[in-house]
């Protein structure tokens, strides 16, 4: 699996591999240029993993956080002897993230005393620190309160962190216990420790109907493990990797041989079908009693669900698509001559090999011929 995601990484983006031709409509123009095709590896190409949170984004914003109700970031860690069975058993990080929504979801019952309160929760686990080093934790995007079956949603009062990172702290105990990674003595023993290393930090909140911040904060819950702008590297020369922390321990710049950090980088990578993000209570599928629920109170509320056509999307229509996410993720219009400001479109996809040599002989050549000649 590591080898397949690493070789189809190296091959992103580079034009021997194949490309698309986009030529451009306007009169008299006939601008052209070529893009490169792209591997699609999730978490681990920074170019392709920031094309699925523009996509994903979109989705939360336009179907998902349509509720204009709060919103609360819980970030929840756990201690570093617990990280290291993560990093051999991947199965464990969707048992710390239940863990985490399960322990939120009784909080905020606890505190409302409503327990039918249906919580809308995003879990984006995240593996990576500050330096892109093993750091396995929980980010969630949590509705400030919880949702009645009627749909009334009532906010989470003022709560006590201390109290939610004890709880957390106890569900994740149990969850390896089942697992069988230590019996219940050490999980017992592991609870006397005076710095027991969980860690539940709920301070960023988002007012109601800031669709906007919540975007922003999901993309950021979501992120890549590494950041291209912070990382600098020469041939033959240590990988020098400055974290995103401006002060305490993780702060600074770290030297890194490369081969130590292409394991540290490699190591975040997913197992096949592990799924990464995950919903809970009102944010869950279609299929979970929350969903369900939802839909019977816009039905007592005699709110109509109107159910569009299935879309057939024209291929003049996909280009635009795709230029529109391109747009959320550069800042360009992809499909606008930066010549005459004309509409471009794609007018081949090029992948036999034979065909591609010669496209980027012939553009050599072109481009030997246009450059001066040395002084």
């Amino acid at each position: 699996m590591v080898r397949e995601v690493a070789e189809k990484f190296l091959a992103c983006g580079i034009l021997a591999n194949g490309f698309a031709r986009v030529r451009c409509e306007g009169p008299g123009c006939g601008h052209e240029y070529l893009v490169a095709f792209s591997c699609k590896a999730r978490y681990f190409c920074p170019s392709c993993h920031a094309k699925r949170l523009a996509l994903w984004t979109l989705w939360l914003e336009e179907t998902l956080l349509v509720a204009a109700v709060p919103h609360r970031q819980v970030v929840l860690t756990i201690p570093k002897r617990l990280r290291a069975w993560c990093l051999y058993r991947r199965r464990l990080l969707g048992d710390v993230a239940r863990a985490a929504a399960g322990t939120v979801t009784a909080a905020v019952r606890a505190m409302t005393r409503e327990p039918e309160l249906a919580v809308g929760i995003v879990a984006c686990i995240q593996t990576h620190g500050s330096r892109a080093n093993w750091h396995p934790h929980i980010h969630m995007m949590v509705t400030d309160g919880g949702f009645r079956p009627d749909g009334t949603f009532v906010p989470w009062p003022a709560h006590d962190t201390a109290a939610l990172t004890e709880a957390f702290r106890r569900a994740v105990l149990r969850a390896f216990v089942r697992r069988g990674v230590f019996d219940a003595e050490d999980a017992h023993a592991m609870l006397a420790w005076p710095h027991p290393g969980f860690h539940v930090h709920d301070a960023v909140w988002v007012p109601d109907g800031d669709t906007a911040f919540a975007v922003r904060l999901a993309r950021y819950c979501a992120r890549n493990p590494v950041a291209l702008e912070r990382l600098t590297y020469e041939p033959h020369a240590p990988v020098r990797y400055r974290s995103d922390k401006t002060d305490g321990p993780t702060a600074g710049t770290e030297t890194v041989d490369p081969l130590e950090f292409l394991a540290r980088v490699t190591a975040h990578i997913p197992d096949k079908h592990q799924v990464m993000t995950r919903y809970y209570g009102w944010y869950a599928n279609r299929h979970a009693p929350a969903r369900g629920r939802r839909r019977r109170a816009e039905a007592d509320a005699g709110a109509a669900v109107v159910v569009a056509p299935r879309e057939r999307v024209p291929l003049r229509e996909s280009q635009r698509r795709w230029a529109e996410l391109l747009r959320r993720i550069y800042e360009v219009d992809p499909l606008r001559c930066p010549r005459c400001a004309g509409p471009m479109r794609i007018v081949a996809f090029i992948t036999e090999r034979a065909v591609i040599d010669r496209i980027l002989a012939h553009l050599a050549a072109v481009a030997a011929r246009a450059s001066p000649p040395d002084a």
